[in-house]
């Protein structure tokens, strides 16, 4: 958590209610603007309705892998009980040799049943599902290292004599995300090569980096070998004058999902502003941006931020 990191910047790609050519459209144009990272949500279902049409993150990461050269590749995030987690492992290591070592697996406890339930996984109460999350961590760690088979018996996950070859190309980066102080951050201090602030926690940023701080002091881990991560919505605009209005219509759409589009923290208005509000998110440590942009066309507003915005802080 280092004011001194270089700003990495990645942007979400299109998956609810939109074909897979419009992600892939997406994908080849974002990386051309010269965003760092790639990222999608890990849902079986729309967060709305089941009956919302989603593509699968994983198969979806696998295509983006096939199609992009250079930015990094990443799950906002996924949840580990909703797979069997020696398959997951098995899964993206694959991916990452796909896209030859640009994998950033994203991970979290997860939060709505039946997304785990209809697909005959059990949901488990919140403090489970965490520890399963920190099991699952150390299964995939081992399953991605120098040991040919292994075997885990933890008391949510378990694999037996487990192979994972081919390995990732490189050491895969574990991201975790969630805002839980208590359980979470302990988790992040502990296993986490990047933490991810949820969009409804931005404006408590600087607190929640704090916490986390005190938990490296108390696991013995350096903080600045963690990078903080936000997930954001940004609503660009070339003025003023239309910044205001775009504002409430983000705000009218998402509610609080993706955090208040007016908030102090909120990177709204016009390119200027906006860098304004990244640097104040440098400030308090945080250094990567996981940023969805607000618009029918999002290809648009990137290139908005893209030529006006990233400049300052390349």
């Amino acid at each position: 958590m280092s004011p001194e990191r270089k700003p990495h910047f990645g942007v979400t790609l299109p998956q609810i209610k939109r074909p897979w050519v419009a992600a892939a459209q997406a994908a080849s144009g974002f990386e051309a603007m010269g965003y760092d990272s790639l990222w999608v949500c890990d849902h079986l279902y729309g967060p709305q309705s089941p009956q919302l049409p989603i593509l699968e993150a994983w198969s979806m990461i696998s295509a983006v892998a096939a199609i992009t050269e250079r930015v990094e590749i990443g799950t906002l995030v996924t949840p580990v009980g909703m797979r069997n987690p020696a398959h997951l492992g098995k899964v993206i290591a694959t991916v990452d040799n796909i896209a030859g070592g640009r994998v950033i697996a994203g991970l979290g406890g997860g939060w709505m049943p039946r997304e785990f339930t209809d697909f005959g996984m059990p949901f488990l109460g919140t403090g489970e599902r965490l520890k399963q999350l920190a099991e699952t961590v150390a299964l995939l760690k081992r399953m991605w290292g120098d040991e040919t088979e292994v075997s885990y018996d933890g008391d949510y996950v378990h694999a037996d004599n487990v192979v994972c070859q081919p390995k990732p190309p490189r050491r895969v980066p574990i991201l975790i995300g969630g805002a839980g102080e208590q359980v979470t951050l302990k988790i992040v201090a502990r296993e986490a090569d990047i933490w991810n602030n949820l969009a409804g926690q931005q404006a408590a940023l600087g607190h929640k980096i704090e916490v986390l701080k005190g938990h490296c002091d108390a696991a013995g881990r350096d903080p600045a070998s963690i990078t903080a991560s936000q997930q954001c919505l940004v609503t660009v605009a070339p003025n003023a004058e239309s910044a205001g209005p775009m504002a409430d219509r983000a705000q009218k759409i998402f509610g609080g999902h993706m955090g208040d589009p007016k908030g102090p923290l909120a990177i709204t208005g016009t390119p200027e502003r906006c860098a304004e509000q990244i640097q104040k998110h440098i400030d308090l440590g945080c250094t990567m941006f996981i940023m969805e942009f607000f618009g029918k066309d999002t290809l648009e507003p990137a290139q908005l931020f893209a030529e006006e915005v990233l400049p300052a802080f390349r």
